[in-house]
Parts: structure tokens; C-alpha cells; sequence
């Protein structure tokens, strides 16, 4: 962002090229050892709050001092929301399942700056609880392409949300202004007012810019680990109902939320200490990899499919030799 010119472009290739083609060469790392010093791994997560201001602070500076004209500003943007998407989000994740209002607070933070308005109250008190469910909006069914997905997922989840958050504040007795959701969306509002004064009107489309972007990276991935899995309500959450993948790049950029069928059987589990498990269903590829694959449906579906009828197949046949 601040050395403008084509650097504006210079994420998109970064995650979406580079990191693809390395994912597929790198091998997967499959250990299941990790330190029990917690001050790194946290470490990394602050630090990664840092870097967010840091990169929409150089977005916003760039445009209104110029470094960053016509089309270098969509780039830019794209960029920057990629940023948000693959750190800010991610992080957040990791973020609102700490108990500590510290932690819990910089992921509100770290949502707040993506846009994202629903993750924190439908993340935790609905996908967690109906994963896998038809109750559960962030699950993505068999056949369902990314872009319907994403649609149907942000608002279902916007609309579980703020109704999980009204039925809190009515057995609170509170009213309405108490509501996560529509704190949130005044707040946005308010951002936008003051980037309008302050830079002007492009700021505020720019800002909009790297929010669906990042949204959609978001979408992405909720769609990705755990398309086509199901389970019956009364059925406890396991460790087959999310796709996982021990790819090096995905661990080490996403911070192990690649383990995800670990997050999902023990969520309160910090990220450095998930564990990968032989008998969850493994992802043709990284998180890096898979994303051009999602991005053509037919591709998708002939590739993935095949993944999880294989996988059936085998649980099924493991179960009658059991």
C-alpha cells in the first residue's frame, strides 16, 4: 500500500498464486507435538492485531496522500481485504474462543475492522451447537456451488444472529440497544461517516471494497470445511464433520485452523495445541490450493465429491469390519 504502483496488486498474488502453487509442493506435517508455553503462540495473535491497523491505516493513507491512484486503488483494496480475510478473521476465530475478556475483546476488534458484524455471537452460539445440521447456516450442502453458498450462509447467519441476540436480551429483560448485532451495524455506520469527512467518498468505497472481500474469504472457508458433511441433531459433534488438511502453508498462515476437525471435537482448545486425526476427511489440497477449486463449481464438485464418496465408502466399510 505505501510504495503504490503495482505493490497495490501485490497480495492478490501473493495468497491467491504464490502460496497456491507452494501449498502443492510442500509436503504435510502431520505431528502432533506442540510446546505447552502459550506466550509465542500468543504472541503471534497480538501481533497480528498490530499488523491489521497497520495495513488498513496504510490503505486509507495511501489513497488520500495519493500513492495509490485509479486502478491501483482497487488492487489495493483487494489486497487489503484479502489481508483481512486470511489474518484479521482467522485470528479473530482464535480470539473469541479465549475465555479472557483481553483476548476476547481484540477479536471483537479484529472483526470490527473486517466489517463483520454476525460472526462473534452466530460463530459461537450457533455453528459450534449445529454444525453439520440444517439449523446450521455455515454448513455447506452436497452440490451447492461457493457463490450460492455464500449468499445463503451471510444471511442466514446475519438473521441467527441478531435473533439468538434478541432472545438473549429477552430473557435479560434489556432492550434492543443491547443487541451485539446492531451495535455493531451503528458502529459501521459511524466509521463510514468519519472516513466520508475525513478522505471522502471513495474512502468509504474502498473500505466496503476490502469488507466483502474479506467477508467472502470468510464464506470461503466456512464452506469449505464442511462441505457435504452432516450429522443428525441428537448426535454429538465428532471429528468427521470437518474437513481437514495437514498442508504446511495452511497450518503455518492460517495458524492451524486447517486442523479444523480438532476445533470442532475440543473448540476450546488454543490453536497451537490441535491435533490432526487419521479418520476426518481430508481436503484435495490446503486452504491456499482449494481456493481456485471452489472458485469453478463444476471443477468443485468433480474433484471434491469424488473425495467424500470415497470417503463414505470407506467409514462404511470400516464400520461393517468393526
Amino acid at each position: 500500500n505505501l510504495l503504490g504502483g503495482y505493490w497495490a496488486f501485490s497480495n492478490i498474488v501473493f495468497s491467491l498464486v504464490i502460496l497456491a502453487l507452494i501449498e502443492q509442493l510442500l509436503p504435510e506435517n502431520k505431528s502432533n507435538s506442540y510446546s505447552e508455553n502459550d506466550f509465542i503462540p500468543d504472541a503471534i495473535l497480538v501481533f497480528h492485531v498490530l499488523l491489521q491497523t497497520a495495513s488498513l491505516t496504510s490503505l486509507f493513507y495511501s489513497y488520500a496522500s495519493g500513492k495509490i491512484v485509479g486502478f491501483e486503488i482497487i488492487g489495493a483494496a483487494v489486497s487489503t481485504g484479502i489481508n483481512s480475510g486470511t489474518s484479521a478473521i482467522v485470528v479473530a476465530h482464535e480470539l473469541v474462543h479465549r475465555k479472557n475478556k483481553f483476548f476476547k475483546g481484540l477479536g471483537k476488534f479484529l472483526l470490527f475492522s473486517a466489517g463483520n458484524i454476525y460472526f462473534y455471537v452466530e460463530h459461537l452460539r450457533v455453528h459450534h451447537k449445529w454444525v453439520g445440521t440444517d439449523k446450521d447456516p455455515a454448513t455447506a450442502k452436497r452440490g451447492e456451488s461457493l457463490y450460492r453458498f455464500f449468499i445463503r450462509s451471510m444471511s442466514g447467519q446475519i438473521k441467527g444472529a441478531w435473533a439468538v441476540e434478541q432472545e438473549r436480551l429477552r430473557k435479560e429483560n434489556k432492550n434492543v440497544l443491547n443487541n451485539y448485532v446492531l451495535q455493531n451495524l451503528i458502529l459501521q455506520i459511524v466509521l463510514l461517516i468519519v472516513l466520508f469527512k475525513l478522505i471522502g467518498l471513495m474512502a468509504v468505497a474502498i473500505y466496503m471494497h476490502q469488507v466483502l472481500v474479506a467477508n467472502f474469504l470468510l464464506e470461503y472457508t466456512n464452506y469449505i470445511e464442511h462441505y457435504g458433511l452432516s450429522r443428525k441433531e441428537n448426535e454429538r459433534v465428532r471429528e468427521d464433520l470437518s474437513w481437514q488438511t495437514d498442508k504446511v502453508i495452511s497450518r503455518f498462515f492460517l495458524i492451524d485452523l486447517s486442523r479444523h476437525s480438532d476445533h470442532h471435537y475440543y473448540s476450546s482448545k488454543p490453536f497451537h495445541t490441535l491435533i490432526t486425526y487419521e479418520n476426518s476427511p481430508k481436503l484435495p489440497g490446503g486452504y491456499a490450493s482449494a481456493f481456485c477449486l471452489a472458485m469453478i463449481p463444476a471443477l468443485w464438485f468433480k474433484v471434491v465429491d469424488q473425495c467424500l464418496d470415497q470417503y463414505k465408502k470407506s467409514v462404511s466399510q470400516n464400520l461393517k469390519a468393526f
